[in-house]
């Protein structure tokens, strides 16, 4: 493994996950906006075509692909055993799975079969959530343990009492896996190859390509279109992503690389081009689509997410322009908690009754409200955090 990579934060890391998160929150709120431009919405599935909406997801996917090597060194400079390292990353891809099922399940839910509404239902899912994942600093383990317990039956009763469907026989079940069990896919996959090539840089580039190469192979006839291996093509797309996040923080943080000045500069921006490429070669192919998660998307996110971190590392940790990075450090450093507090205040809403103006959704004034909303997402994250609200799977 890496050893330069054991402790510390980024700045810049976190700078970006901050910025993700909140250009997240914009785009998911702008989405029930009517009469607003194409280039805000996502592109549809059969175009050939993607907008910046459609790089907010695989921008996810890369800032985890940037602190993996961070987190399993860490862990390793701790102490933890190998069995102890794979405990904590299946326990944070559970985490995910279940977070992201629940999330699905949450908008289908039939209130007569469940027993409750769909906005109850869901905010007791999100109140078991925190209970679980909260960082808790109680002098005695056994109350943090209380609290997650108590949030682990509540997840365990909405699971067995939970309805969905029309006539209310659905049970919850994974039709897809929501956007963070997508990211928990990716991540156990990563993780894996991280390990097995331990942090090898020319191996981790191999695996993009390897992740890129399944995915073309489940797209040909013979393979089928119903077997497991062709159902995993998405979750290789994904991970390819991952993986090339995880190429870029060895570039800059790998010191047995010894990337540095002139030397960084250029490898960073041959890996830009390269990815770039590689897109633009696959594209005749197999067209710009997040809905189908083809290779084309991905190298081309991967591309503008090298292009974004660069530019923030160059701001923040080489020319020491951060100051302004402390409006996103509370998201930054807490991402999940801003992930569903959107969520968690639209169903707050919609179970009290309340209702926005007809005119915030539409045009212009919706546009603005969804940045307003945006922005205060972000301060109400870092009002939680004061309270001692803060997750972590």
């Amino acid at each position: 493994m890496i050893n330069n990579l054991k402790t510390g934060r980024i700045l810049s890391i976190d700078a970006f996950r901050g910025i993700t998160i909140l250009v997240m929150i914009f785009v998911n709120s702008v989405a029930g906006v009517s009469g607003i431009p194409s280039w805000m919405q996502h592109a549809h599935g059969n175009e050939d075509r993607m907008t910046f909406v459609d790089v907010v997801f695989p921008a996810f996917l890369f800032i985890v692909g940037m602190s993996v090597p961070f987190a399993i060194n860490s862990r390793l400079a701790k102490g933890d055993t190998f069995w102890q390292l794979q405990r904590h990353i299946a326990w944070r891809t559970l985490g995910l799975w279940v977070l992201g099922i629940f999330m699905v399940n949450a908008e289908k839910v039939n209130a007569a079969a469940t027993g409750m509404s769909g906005a109850a239902w869901s905010l007791l899912f999100y109140i078991s959530a925190i209970l679980v994942w909260n960082v808790y600093k109680f002098k005695n383990a056994w109350l943090s343990w209380c609290f997650k317990g108590v949030g682990m039956i509540g997840l365990i009763i909405l699971a067995l009492i939970f309805r969905g469907g029309e006539d209310g026989t659905e049970r919850l079940t994974p039709d897809w896996w929501g956007i963070l069990g997508l990211i928990g896919w990716a991540y156990l996959y990563a993780c894996i190859i991280y390990q097995v090539f331990k942090g090898v840089a020319g191996a981790i580039m191999l695996m993009i390509a390897v992740c890129i190469g399944y995915y073309i192979l489940c797209k040909q006839p013979f393979m089928g279109e119903w077997s497991w291996l062709t159902s995993q093509a998405g979750h290789a797309a994904h991970t390819a992503i991952v993986l090339s996040g995880m190429l870029l923080t060895l570039f800059y943080f790998d010191e047995d690389l010894g990337l540095k000045g002139s030397k960084l500069v250029s490898r960073v921006t041959g890996y830009f081009a390269l990815l770039l490429i590689a897109g633009m070669l696959l594209r005749p192919a197999y067209k710009l689509s997040k809905i189908q998660a083809t290779p084309s998307w991905c190298l081309y996110s991967s591309a503008i997410c090298v292009a974004i971190f660069s530019l923030l590392y160059f701001l923040i940790d080489v020319k020491q322009i951060s100051k302004w990075t402390a409006f996103f450090r509370p998201a930054g450093s807490n991402p999940l908690l801003t992930y569903i507090l959107p969520d968690i205040v639209f169903y707050g809403m919609l179970l009290a009754g309340i209702s926005l103006p007809a005119v915030l959704g539409e045009g212009l004034p919706g546009i603005a409200w969804c940045a307003f909303f945006a922005v205060i997402m972000l301060f109400l994250v870092k009002g939680l955090n004061k309270l001692g609200i803060r997750l972590q799977l």
